[in-house]
């Protein structure tokens, strides 16, 4: 990232980049960053965005090899293409022989490091991964916002804000917006405004859930449950992300036991390495091994019984959770 920084400052551009990673929000960010330096506002005649999976390549080419229209540059953005994953050797092509007022954004959510196409962008220009940031990174961004409006938050309300937002940046940044207009008048933020304000994400949700099974807290557990149907989330959807949930927390257990390294563990499940320590690795340790195979085979079962219509949607996840949580 630190390198389109400094290309935007310095006003010398690679002709081609590459914005991965599941971040969303960075990757939006610093694609309207190179955007807004590379073209003037508004010039739809020299800055062209395709999207999707059904993107004409010949278009692109004939785009790519035009003279921009009384301006430097012509500047093409590419999303969500999935070229990443299987290239076309025009587009290789087009990578390694840009024309000179030619500059291309490619914006994915996944690249393939080992693709030809990837290789020949970092080749050629330069690949930035947008991934999921650590806690002190989002906590040293979020303090950032708060400052630009004059306004405070104890080291709690951060905490608590991050445990309800989760690491997703879009989710906090909505957030942060709403504390601030809640607080208009005032400077400081608690963790009392955050637990008034702030939406908890239905992943944490199923975590707290969970937690409560773990804890055989049977009331609770299906109070969240409840909440959850209350809001319209559809049973088979808690279903799935209960189930993804276990299978988290088993491969957790399996590696931690191997004597797997929280960075490796992080690695190969793809956790944030933050909640990685503080939520996984406390959580999977509140069971053992047969209770988080046991679950994920009720999880299994219960989803069959949905298909094959021997039970509703809804009494099959209220009958998981009776299950694991009986004491």
């Amino acid at each position: 990232m630190k390198r389109i920084t400094q290309d935007i400052k310095s006003g010398e551009f690679s002709h081609v980049y590459l914005l991965y990673g599941e971040e969303a929000y960075l990757r939006k960010q610093y694609r309207d960053k190179l955007k807004d330096a590379l073209a003037a506002e508004g010039d739809t005649m020299n800055c062209t965005v395709y999207s999707g999976k059904d993107i004409d390549i010949n278009e692109v080419l004939d785009m790519a090899g035009a003279m921009p229209f009384f301006a430097e540059r012509r500047v093409i953005i590419i999303e969500d293409s999935g070229w990443f994953k299987a290239a076309d050797d025009r587009v290789i092509e087009l990578v390694k022989n840009i024309p000179d007022t030619t500059y291309i954004i490619f914006v994915e959510e996944e690249a393939d490091k080992r693709g030809r196409l990837y290789k020949a962008v970092a080749s050629n220009g330069y690949a930035a991964l947008c991934g999921a940031q650590d806690e002190a990174a989002l906590k040293k961004w979020v303090l950032g916002m708060l400052k630009k409006e004059n306004k405070q938050i104890t080291s709690d309300a951060l905490d608590l804000l991050l445990d309800r937002t989760g690491t997703n940046m879009e989710n906090i940044r909505r957030e942060v917006e709403k504390l601030i207009c809640y607080k208009y008048y005032e400077e400081g933020i608690t963790a009392k405004d955050v637990e008034d304000l702030c939406i908890v994400q239905v992943q944490n949700k199923i975590f707290d859930m969970v937690e409560a099974v773990a804890r055989k807290d049977q009331k609770q557990a299906l109070d969240m449950y409840y909440d959850l149907i209350a809001l319209k989330e559809a049973p088979m959807k808690i279903l799935s992300l209960i189930a993804r949930q276990f299978n988290m927390l088993l491969q957790v257990k399996e590696m931690r036991g191997k004597g797997y390294s929280e960075a490796n563990i992080a690695a190969q499940t793809g956790l944030n390495a933050y909640y990685l320590k503080k939520k996984y690795i406390p959580q999977a340790a509140s069971f053992e091994l047969p209770q988080l195979k046991s679950a994920l085979k009720k999880c299994v079962e219960a989803e069959e019984s949905v298909k094959t219509g021997k039970m509703s949607d809804i009494m099959s996840v209220e009958l998981i959770i009776v299950g694991l949580s009986s004491k």
